[in-house]
């Protein structure tokens, strides 16, 4: 939607207004007043976060300096290991075999 000059004109009176009320208020309290702009939105998680939790696990001695929080790491099963471990094995062998191949039609 375009504005009509009538509205221009309104929004030029009222910026002047604004101006003329900041200029008041500098006067009033002895310095220069900026509107106050909204501070912008920071992403991600706050600073310092970690560290607060890292000197309270410090400060109470509790724990070394490698461990996070009270929560211990997941172990894996010897089964589950060579499960991994055979797939990781056949997945080689899968990609030799190919290789072989290739190499022999050329």
């Amino acid at each position: 939607m375009i504005p009509s000059p009538e509205a221009l004109r309104r929004a030029g009176e009222i910026l002047r207004e604004i101006e003329e009320l900041q200029q008041e208020m500098a006067s009033l309290f002895g310095g220069a007043t900026k509107p106050a702009a909204a501070p912008a939105k920071r992403r991600g998680r706050p600073p310092g976060s970690g560290r607060a939790a890292a000197r309270a696990s410090a400060a109470s001695g509790a724990a070394s300096a490698g461990s996070s929080s009270g929560k211990s790491r997941r172990q894996m099963s010897p089964e589950g290991r060579a499960r991994i471990a055979a797939a990781a094995r056949a997945r080689w062998a899968r990609y030799n075999a190919a290789k072989k191949k290739k190499q022999g039609s050329e």
